[in-house]
């Protein structure tokens, strides 16, 4: 008996149809905050009490300090479309994913990354020889 092999087609992933790809939606599950570039200890108390809540995270990349507060968009459909589409926010709009969480993680591009208080702490340490005195 012969036997058939099938072979998949292959799909060209373009920035038109990538978000089709993408599990989870990820640009969708969260907004970020720039912030002044932290200097003083002031500054990174601050930030320490900022991290201690929920879902929030601080990166710092090549465009500066960042806050992240993982949350997902009320309009974020279980398909992983928008429900308000049409009418969407202009930022979502302008929105590009020529590079995004779908070719690589965010992580890969950040300088210093504080997942929680005790990362952010540690850091604190390390950069005032007298953070705790």
């Amino acid at each position: 008996m012969p036997v058939t092999l099938s072979v998949k087609p292959t799909i060209e992933i373009t920035t038109e149809n990538k978000c089709s790809f993408c599990t989870g939606s990820i640009c969708c599950t969260y907004i970020t905050q720039h912030i002044d570039t932290p200097r003083s200890k002031s500054d990174f108390e601050h930030l320490l009490w900022q991290i201690s809540h929920e879902n929030i995270r601080i990166y710092k990349d090549e465009d500066g300090w960042t806050l992240l507060i993982e949350t997902k968009c009320l309009h974020l459909q279980i398909d992983g479309g928008c429900g308000i589409y049409e009418q969407r926010p202009t930022i979502c709009r302008e929105h590009t994913n020529d590079y995004c969480e779908y070719d690589a993680p965010s992580e890969d591009g950040f300088d210093l990354y504080f997942p929680d208080y005790a990362a952010l702490r540690a850091y604190c340490i390390k950069r005032f020889k007298k953070w705790d005195k």
